[in-house]
């Protein structure tokens, strides 16, 4: 294995040793699902959380034939109109994570961009692997569309967000609405998403150990979602291997630091050749989970500003006051 810790932002390294310190080792000493999420949810801190407008949990309609989906919606505080509607999906590497472990940035995203949120608790692997978390992804954004004037959301302003393999389920969210005939979407927010199964990037080397999230995770994480026998070839399992054409216009954040950076900048960069209008705003010192660090770090603060600009764009009514797209940090 390759890898090392010379690249990363001197002020971030504290906050990078004490979030690796607290995660699971899956792929290592964790080997067991269920302990992992136990080690993970004990982890997750509540403080901090932002106020926004009001906060719902509910049941909506899982894809036929299964479970339904809890979704905690957020609405902002009042405001003189309707206002973008963001699905948004946790990462976790489609194992762990849920609605806790996302409220802050579910808060913040809501608060900051104006936007009524909509985060769903999808189902999570092995218990539930590939491609259930991909309908469960669908379903809820068909939801959601089929509810836009209920949430007091702006019609032609639905938007899909995510980080990490949430980031992947949202892309892969607009793929299915595009091959399935709807609904129609406005944007898609992908944080560093993972976007090619085959974790073969040279990023992936270089970055394999020392930045939070490591090569030996990411591979257990792949296993548990994919299965024995998965095809990391699919392209909703790896949609830098799709066809793009056609997808929703796309905010896309990279960090250097990251096992994933590689495919995420190379995603990006093939959505901008088929076509697609895109913004990526890479931040060559940060690592993987970096806007957790939001009240702390000026990289963490430009990026979620960044995100909160391009959704609250998304609405007709509305423009961006400015680019966030582009090389920072």
């Amino acid at each position: 294995m390759t890898g090392g810790i010379d690249g990363l932002a001197p002020e971030v390294r504290e906050y990078v040793d004490a979030m690796a310190a607290v995660f699971p080792d899956v792929g290592g000493t964790v080997m067991d699902p269920v302990e992992a999420r136990r080690i993970h949810d004990a982890a997750v801190m509540a403080f901090g959380r932002g106020k926004v407008g009001s906060v719902t949990d509910r049941m909506i309609p899982g894809p036929v034939g299964a479970p339904e989906l809890r979704v905690r919606i957020y609405h902002p505080p009042a405001r003189g109109g309707p206002c973008p509607t963001v699905v948004f999906f946790h990462g976790g590497g489609w194992v762990l994570g849920g609605l806790e472990s996302h409220d802050r940035l579910c808060r913040q995203i809501c608060r900051d961009a104006s936007a009524v949120v909509v985060a769903v608790a999808y189902r999570l692997a092995p218990e539930a692997r590939f491609p259930a978390p991909v309908e469960d992804a669908y379903a809820a954004v068909r939801w959601a569309a089929g509810h836009v004037d209920e949430l007091g959301g702006a019609t032609g302003a639905l938007v899909v967000a995510g980080d990490s393999s949430g980031g992947t389920l949202a892309t892969c969210a607009a793929l299915l609405a595009r091959e399935r005939g709807g609904p129609s979407l406005a944007l898609q927010v992908l944080i560093h998403p993972a976007t090619d199964a085959a974790l073969d990037t040279a990023s992936h080397r270089r970055n394999a150990y020392g930045y939070y999230l490591t090569a030996a995770h990411l591979r257990w994480f792949r296993d548990q979602y994919l299965g024995p026998d998965g095809d990391v070839r699919h392209p909703l399992a790896s949609p830098l291997r799709a066809d793009l054409a056609g997808l929703p216009p796309t905010h896309l954040v990279t960090a250097g630091c990251d096992p994933v950076c590689d495919e995420g900048r190379a995603y990006a960069a093939k959505l901008a050749a088929a076509g697609v209008r895109v913004t990526e705003a890479h931040y060559p010192r940060m690592f993987h989970g970096f806007l957790a660090l939001g009240g702390a770090v000026g990289e963490a603060r430009h990026a979620l500003a960044g995100v909160a600009e391009a959704i609250a764009g998304s609405c007709l009514d509305r423009k961006p006051s400015g680019d966030h797209g582009g090389c920072a940090g």
